[in-house]
């Protein structure tokens, strides 16, 4: 009898009840790795197979927070004032997020994505008047550069340390956050660029040291699911000149870099049919059949493919 007993346990019987702190990781583990533009989708999938609601609810109000800064979410502020880009460089305090461009503060909604109202920022959550003549000047520049070269993409440029009582001589830092992306889920398809840019204003030296980060992501999933997720990081310098000057500086060096990774990337893409495909692939599969790689990228990922070797379902 125990015998039987150990067996059930072990395979042929059903699976004990998840605890409430397992469900709850679980729900967090799939919020935080929901693909870019579909975490309501998955939300909704996952309150559906937990059939717990406390434990949902409880990891959707821990998971959506960090979710919505890692993806740099922009979302509509009330009154048509503009977008407000959910980073951690713009957090006030808990679900309040700062858009220095029009010096307000919005109150967002983590689990719903919505801005719900927006209040005059504080004197001390911005930039001292030294500060923001830098601050506002680039913001203008790589306002431009994301209108023209990205699509419904949103831009914000940040005091990094918050108020700034400094004036010339003294050091000071900005940060350039750019988020774009581009969801069409009737067409199987969601994507995503993120590009933050840490800009240390050297005083003493009379320099601006650059850093960047820039990430892209992506899904299709018609007839299949793949993602990519690639970053890039990179530094640069300039001198500080004017706001107006170090402005266009800034602005054309992120221009440069932005691009060149770009450029980089449909690069690898036109290689693939010669390395990572032919990696996936056997020399000869079971059809006996040699693929035919000098035609790879005319076909589709499933239907031509099929068709070529002769796949039935």
């Amino acid at each position: 009898m125990a015998e039987d007993d150990e067996e059930s346990a072990a395979g042929g019987g059903q699976f004990p009840e998840l605890s409430y702190p397992q469900k709850k990781e679980i729900a967090k583990w799939f919020l935080l790795n929901s693909p870019c533009g579909e975490i309501q989708y998955v939300a909704k999938e996952v309150r559906s197979v937990l059939q717990c609601d406390r434990a949902y609810d409880d990891a959707a109000d821990e998971a959506l927070p960090i979710y919505n800064k890692s993806q740099m979410i922009s979302l509509e502020m009330p009154g048509g004032t503009g977008d407000v880009l959910v980073t951690n460089f713009g957090e006030i305090r808990e679900n309040e997020y700062l858009d220095p461009r029009t010096a307000q503060v919005a109150v967002v909604d983590h689990v719903n994505q919505v801005c719900t109202e927006v209040r005059p920022a504080a004197d001390e959550e911005l930039p001292s008047p030294y500060v923001e003549e830098y601050r506002d000047s680039l913001d203008v520049e790589v306002l431009k550069y994301v209108n023209e070269f990205y699509r419904k993409g949103v831009c914000s440029v940040y005091g990094a340390q918050g108020k700034h009582v400094g004036g010339p001589g003294l050091d000071f830092e900005l940060v350039v956050a750019i988020s774009a992306a581009r969801n069409s889920p009737q067409n199987f398809c969601n994507g995503s660029w993120r590009s933050v840019w840490d800009l240390e204003f050297r005083e003493d030296l009379q320099v601006i040291n650059l850093k960047g980060k820039m990430q892209v992501s992506a899904h299709y999933f018609e007839e299949g699911n793949v993602q990519l997720d690639s970053e890039h990081e990179c530094k640069d310098v300039t001198r500080i000149q004017s706001p107006e000057d170090s402005a266009l500086s800034i602005a054309a060096i992120i221009r440069h870099h932005e691009s060149k990774y770009l450029a980089s990337l449909e690069a690898s893409y036109s290689t693939l049919p010669d390395t990572t495909f032919k990696e996936l692939r056997r020399k000869l599969p079971v059809t006996r059949t040699l693929f035919p790689w000098h035609n790879a990228l005319q076909f589709n990922l499933t239907k031509d493919m099929e068709k070529e070797l002769g796949i039935r379902r």
